[in-house]
């Protein structure tokens, strides 16, 4: 059956719907959801760098090999973000959300169960298919769902709960790394517990509904108008929308949609052959052309992506290994470690006041400056106090970091890009993370942590400056309401820049 494809005008009533409404309980409740799938994500991602160094005991690896089993989960998160995120633009995003924590949960419960270290690297390989997706999939999904006015709010609500499965993670593999429970290795248990966790977080993503914003970029206007009543429903007091624009079934939409068809017919030739443009689906179209606004940004995410792991990641991956390396016991550095992630959460918690009320491009480059302050402080650190007072400052202002971009990077992409674009962007993340073991852990053996630490001290400072330079504003804006500023103002080639988005 052919499916029917939305006029510009349905697509953007979706949005304004969605936007002119207040926060209701089916927002919180998504985004108490989707909070849950991102903790258990952020325990799979930060598991692989607290149990480095026990592993690497356990099985006896060898540095390369020790830099292979860190590395192999984040090739998995590469190939998974850039397969998922387009077909997430072009299926629907829930369906995608859950396939990738189905991926994880049934992955971590293998790499529980193995026997050797080729078969753990497999395992984390395929875990990290699903892992990857998570985060630029929720970043579409709730930039989706959220009205723009409260969108970075309550984004970093969900990354606020996500972010205390790094804390979690620290302690349980303090505390089991010890131990043998029923007579299973520790380290085994972190990893069935992350299963296990999967399967509590896929319990309740069954219940989230498919984006509105979505449904109505592909032409699925009925199913898209009945969640935004829904919505609308729940309000404290509900707005209709205006008299001209009420529709609430698919008749109404369908006649809607055969108006414009027969309005299309006698438009003067401009005007018809924009409404013509629509007959191809935005996901097609963004597909075949992306404006050139939207390729700048495209770049410029990409680049930041591929050197902002480095400070995020690299800090959570390397600080047992650099604790280790200081002459600690691999039980104290997983201590430590467990008591530095705790300022993950409370950056997260943090950015919640902030995040509205400050430009985020701003946030982003305050926040990587202060980044290379507590990790310079960190690399030079020799004592257990200097250690996790430095430590829980970088963690706590990476997080109002991350809350930023993640808000940001979702936001400055119009619907029918969105998945697509943060999904590419951030796979670069992906790609210099699994680089990242085999460029770091000689460094910190040839050089030491004083001197590792300035080198991502120096990259967190070219981000600053990038997004500082070239990233535009965006708080509380409507990317869709953007592309229509550019489609109405541009002319000759802008306008052809312009002209695949509704």
């Amino acid at each position: 059956m052919a499916q029917e494809t939305a006029p510009p005008e349905l697509s953007a009533d979706v949005t304004a719907r969605l936007d002119r409404l207040p926060v209701t309980r089916h927002h919180r409740s998504l985004v108490i959801t989707i909070g849950m799938g991102l903790f258990f994500d952020m325990y799979e991602i930060f598991m692989s760098g607290v149990l480095g160094p026990v592993l690497s005991d356990r099985f006896e690896l060898s540095a390369t090999a020790t830099s292979a089993v860190l590395a192999s989960a984040f090739i998995g998160m590469f190939l998974g973000v850039v397969t998922m995120g387009r077909l997430a633009d072009r299926y629907g995003r829930r369906r995608f959300l859950i396939a990738s924590v189905a991926l994880y949960t049934v992955f971590s419960a293998v790499g529980a169960l193995s026997l050797n270290a080729p078969m753990l690297i497999a395992a984390r390989f395929l875990a990290g298919l699903g892992i990857g997706p998570q985060l630029p999939l929720a970043d579409a999904y709730l930039s989706d769902l959220l009205p723009a006015r409260a969108r970075g709010r309550y984004t970093a609500l969900a990354y606020t709960i996500a972010f205390f499965g790094v804390p979690t993670v620290g302690l349980l593999a303090h505390w089991l790394v010890r131990l043998s429970p029923l007579g299973m290795a520790g380290w085994r248990w972190l990893f069935l517990i992350g299963a296990l966790g999967g399967v509590a977080a896929l319990l309740r993503y069954r219940r989230l509904v498919e984006s509105p914003r979505w449904l109505a970029s592909v032409g699925r206007t009925a199913e898209a108008e009945r969640i935004v009543t829904d919505l609308e429903a729940a309000a404290p007091t509900r707005a209709a929308p205006p008299a001209a624009t009420a529709r609430t079934d698919a008749p109404a939409a369908m006649a809607r949609t055969d108006a414009s068809a027969a309005a299309a017919r006698t438009a003067p030739p401009a005007v018809a052959a924009r409404t013509a443009a629509s007959s191809v689906t935005p996901a097609t179209a963004a597909a075949r052309r992306m404006p050139r606004v939207y390729r700048r940004r495209a770049a410029m995410m990409g680049v930041f992506h591929l050197l902002q792991s480095v400070g995020f990641y690299g800090f959570g991956t390397m600080a047992p290994l650099v604790l280790d390396a200081k002459g600690f016991s691999i039980v104290h550095s997983l201590l430590f470690s467990a008591l530095t992630y705790f300022g993950y959460p409370l950056g997260s918690l943090i950015s919640l006041p902030i995040i509205e009320r400050f430009e985020r491009k701003h946030l982003i480059v305050v926040a990587a400056l202060a980044m290379a302050a507590f990790g310079v402080a960190f690399g030079q650190a020799t004592n257990e106090i200097a250690i996790v007072v430095s430590g829980v400052g970088y963690t706590a202002v990476s997080n109002v970091f991350s809350n930023a971009y993640h808000v940001y990077q979702a936001e400055i992409f119009p619907t029918e890009l969105r998945a697509t674009a943060t999904s590419w962007t951030y796979a670069m993340s992906r790609v210099s993370t699994a680089a990242m073991p085999f460029a770091l852990v000689p460094v910190l053996h040839a050089f030491g942590a004083a001197r590792l630490f300035a080198a991502v001290a120096a990259v967190m400072t070219v981000i600053a400056l990038e997004i500082g330079v070239l990233g535009p504003t965006a708080n509380g804006r409507s990317a869709e309401a953007e592309a229509e500023a550019e489609a109405g103002a541009g002319t000759g080639a802008g306008a052809k820049g312009a002209a695949a988005h509704p």
